[in-house]
């Protein structure tokens, strides 16, 4: 008798602790543009804005294109990997299951997408974040089908998120006059509109479990190579700069409202601005020896949109800031994620059990 009662107890033991497994995984949900991507975009047949062309993923894996916007990793890739945490799997990765998921979260950017709606239209197809969130609230679904409510709550709440867009709200959207935003507001107008939006987006998340969640900022989006080619000297766009500082002070504000008013809401502010202005300001000192032009353009023909397989590539790829005429070169993105990283205080999962600890900055 005795014996059978421990057999039952050790049996019921290892039964909840496979439910436990789905409970205490440490996965991320990643939700943002091109800077994020990691091939939604590529399985979006109509998309104007994709990195499906050689010389995309050059310095990953295999070498070929697989969606990310630069020749390597995003900044998210590499925050997930120096934290201990799994690369979560594009939204329309073919192999995406309920399995997969609970092991690796999702990762829902888009290419071109924006905290508007309205963001991006050119590119035909792309997911707005409101989009991003419709998508998860579909994943959320099928988790709960597949665990039960109450392990999907803490499953979800125990989960890590990112959320990084904000510069095609700019760029492709209100710094376009083909864009009713460009004449419907003003710089301080639009920012209150896109502050108000994202709140909202956020306070949704929050109510679908998001409590641990970061909002990368807007680095000098002026001085990306597209916005440079506008200025007949190649200098960089000044107004877009005080843009994205606009919007990164706006965003911190919002961040730490939301934090005051959403229970147990942990919600952070990354921002990267000051040491990618740092870069273009003295590359040579971060180790670059180029950070105003592309690694990879199409001769004296600018702006390309991406790269494309007559383009000519940089010597060097560790030695650009600046992959094509929009993205980072994976060596820039790693230094962000790095900075990203000191400045949260982001340790290893298996250093901390709590959020990120405040650093002093």
């Amino acid at each position: 008798m005795k014996l059978t009662v421990t057999i039952v107890v050790v049996l019921a033991t290892v039964f909840l602790g496979l439910i436990d497994g789905y409970d205490c995984k440490l996965v991320q949900f990643i939700f943002g543009d091109s800077l994020s991507d990691n091939g939604n975009n590529n399985r979006l047949s109509k998309s104007f804005a994709q990195a499906a062309l050689p010389w995309y993923g050059i310095d990953f894996d295999n070498g070929m294109p697989n969606g990310r916007f630069t020749n390597g990793r995003t900044v998210a890739d590499i925050i997930g990997d120096k934290t201990g945490l799994p690369r979560p799997p594009a939204f329309l990765d073919p192999s995406l299951s309920e399995d997969v998921i609970l092991e690796n979260g999702v990762n829902f950017a888009s290419g071109g997408g924006g905290i508007l709606n309205e963001t991006g239209g050119l590119f035909i197809q792309r997911f707005s974040l409101y989009k991003q969130i419709e998508l998860f609230n579909g994943v959320q679904t099928l988790i709960r089908d597949k665990i039960g409510d109450q392990a999907a709550t803490k499953f979800f709440q125990d989960s890590k998120y990112v959320v990084a867009l904000g510069s095609n709200d700019f760029i492709n959207n209100y710094l376009m006059p083909i864009y009713a935003d460009s004449y419907t507001y003003n710089d301080d107008t639009f920012i209150d509109y896109l502050m108000e939006t994202l709140g909202a987006q956020l306070t949704v998340l929050h109510g679908m479990g998001a409590r641990q969640l970061m909002v990368f900022g807007l680095g000098p989006m002026g001085c990306i190579p597209l916005q440079r080619v506008l200025s007949s000297s190649g200098e960089c766009q000044e107004k877009t700069n005080t843009l994205a500082l606009n919007f990164n002070k706006a965003t911190a504000k919002l961040m730490d409202d939301l934090s005051t008013k959403l229970p147990n809401a942990s919600y952070k502010f990354g921002d990267a601005y000051d040491v990618v202005n740092n870069v273009i300001t003295n590359p040579s000192k971060y180790g670059f020896d180029n950070a105003d032009s592309p690694c990879c353009s199409f001769g004296r023909i600018r702006p390309a949109l991406t790269c494309v397989p007559a383009s000519r590539l940089c010597k060097d790829r560790s030695k650009y800031l600046f992959w094509d005429e929009y993205h980072p070169s994976d060596r820039a993105n790693e230094l962000i994620a790095d900075e990203l990283i000191r400045k949260l205080g982001f340790k290893p999962i298996n250093q901390t059990d709590t959020a990120p600890a405040p650093s002093d900055d």
